[in-house]
């Protein structure tokens, strides 16, 4: 049913190149973006939804596209996803204008939310007991692993190629993810279901989860409450100059979500078809595992978005020596991917997880003491390396664990809804640790630059703001300029202490979700065959 051993473990690098695509492209761009503004003559707002709209698009689709893979078939999605990705892909690297790369930014956002669940489901589906095991950490070692590795791939083609590769390089990798899955992935899907869709559900929740992550995201820039910063898309401008976007979108979430949630509990009251059956929750380790998804989510991510501004800021290291550094956290994480099946084996599942959690934890605060301006990257790799060994404990098992009681006819849903947990997770996550990090900073900032002889107190304050406003990135200019030295050393001083707090408060997101990780249950083989039954009645192609 499943196809013989050496077809499925094919099949699996089929779907982990299609995912490690996804994954790269969420942060691959970062690097990329300046020589991009120069190139399209980009202004500043345009530019960072180059990178918002990827995120806000995938996120927003991810529930909707787990059940389209239940009903039509989760290999079907895939490829259709891969197909639109790598579409995307090219049009984005032949794009002349900003507003032409934004749109294929989002269309790339949507091919990403076909692919993603489709890739979840599609592996629980083909493997069974100790592969199982194998493959969910494979996939989970290829999540943080190509998290940590997208800066450096992103700057070494930026720098010895041009930007246009950040995306080319999706296409040949795109066509071989397609031509091996193809071949050798079963097709899955969930006969049992109730066919129809539920359209309500798809606008109630795509938009309620899109105006979600936008406020978490851009709230920090735009203010949680009153503007402080011009929203514009080409020429229009947000009208208001008392109330935010950030906050109008978080207030459209907090209305339609709830809808949501309550429509989808009416409609299988009525036995009619639902985007998300809420009943899912009833399993213990669905329920609890996305809670401490969400709250690991929170902190995991943490150390990709704030240490490679402290990297380029304060040791003034490029793009590519920056992506060299993270690579010790995509070491640690295909390590502990596969390994974390054998520790599972042995000690379960719920154990493994745990301590990759303390690993991640223990990573974190392993950095904060090497953290000052005279530092490299090599004293910091191998507090890196343990987060990413943690990372790849952690990310599969713990996947393994919401998906172990599902039915696996229903687990299109189940995925979409566990990746919709995490990258909810991660964009308040981020949110919170950016806004620690920008207020330390200006703080930390305007007291180092008054405590300096002679320093006028107006010029610190307008200093520490614009330091503030490009995340240090002001250093890069000021070390240009003569007789800068100590105030290049105060805001340097200044980052570092204010670096400390986001890092710590990201292991603190961990800790909790450690301590929330004993509410899971332990998952017995017993459980796990009876869970997997429904899938007799699927449909493998």
């Amino acid at each position: 049913m499943n196809g013989s051993p050496r077809t499925r473990w094919v099949g699996l690098t089929g779907l982990a190149l299609g995912l490690a695509l996804i994954i790269v492209d969420a942060t691959i761009v970062n690097v990329a973006i300046p020589s991009i503004i120069q190139d399209l003559r980009l202004e500043l707002t345009d530019a960072e939804w180059v990178n918002t709209v990827y995120s806000l698009v995938f996120a927003a689709l991810l529930i909707t596209v787990g059940r389209l893979g239940d009903l039509f078939g989760r290999k079907r999605m895939y490829l259709l996803g891969l197909t639109l990705f790598v579409v995307a892909s090219l049009l984005a690297a032949r794009a002349t204008s900003g507003t032409f790369l934004i749109t294929a930014r989002a269309l790339q956002g949507v091919g990403a939310a076909f692919m993603l669940p489709s890739t979840l489901s599609s592996v629980n589906a083909m493997f069974r007991g100790r592969e199982r095991a194998i493959a969910f950490g494979i996939w989970g070692s290829v999540i943080g692993g190509m998290a940590a590795l997208g800066p450096l791939l992103g700057g070494w083609l930026t720098t010895d190629y041009s930007w246009h590769w950040a995306f080319y390089i999706n296409i040949p990798i795109g066509l071989l993810a397609a031509m091996l899955t193809v071949l050798t992935v079963p097709e899955t899907s969930d006969l049992s279901a109730q066919r129809g869709l539920d359209p309500v559900g798809i606008v109630t929740s795509a938009a309620g989860l899109g105006a979600l992550v936008f406020g978490l995201i851009e709230g920090e820039r735009y203010g949680w409450w009153r503007p402080i910063e011009t929203f514009r898309i080409g020429s229009w401008s947000w009208p208001s100059d008392s109330l935010s976007p950030a906050a109008v979108s978080l207030g459209i979430a907090a209305v339609l979500l709830p809808v949501f949630v309550l429509y989808q509990w009416r409609r299988v009251s009525r036995d009619q078809p639902v985007l998300l059956d809420l009943r899912l929750f009833r399993y213990a380790t669905f329920r609890w595992g996305n809670l401490a998804a969400f709250i690991v989510s929170l902190g995991e991510f943490g150390i990709v978005f704030v240490l490679p501004l402290y990297l380029q800021g304060v040791l003034g290291y490029t793009a590519f020596e920056t992506g060299l550094v993270l690579v010790a956290v995509a070491s640690g994480a295909f390590l502990g991917g596969p390994a974390a099946a054998n520790l599972s084996t042995r000690f379960g599942a719920r154990q493994v997880v745990r301590v990759g959690m303390l690993l991640e934890a223990t990573g974190l605060l392993g950095i904060v003491p090497f953290l000052d301006p005279s530092t490299t990257g090599w004293r910091i790799a191998p507090a890196l390396f343990v987060y990413g060994v943690g990372v790849g404990l952690a990310t599969a098992q713990l996947t393994g664990i919401i998906l172990a009681e599902v039915p696996t006819a229903q687990s299109g849903q189940a995925s979409g809804t566990q990746s919709t947990t995490r990258q909810v997770g991660a964009a308040l996550g981020i949110a919170i640790l950016g806004t620690i990090l920008a207020a330390s900073l200006g703080s930390e900032t305007e007291a180092r630059l008054r405590a300096l002889p002679g320093f006028p107190a107006a010029q610190a304050s307008q200093l520490a703001q614009v330091t503030k406003q490009s995340a240090g990135q002001i250093l890069v200019q000021l070390r240009a300029q003569p007789g800068t030295e100590p105030v290049v050393r105060a805001i340097e001083d200044a980052f570092t202490s204010a670096v400390h707090r986001p890092i710590i408060v990201a292991a603190a997101f961990i800790a909790i979700g450690f301590l929330a990780s004993w509410l899971l249950p332990e998952i017995s083989a017993g459980r796990r065959e009876v869970s997997t039954m429904p899938e007799k009645v699927g449909r493998m192609g």
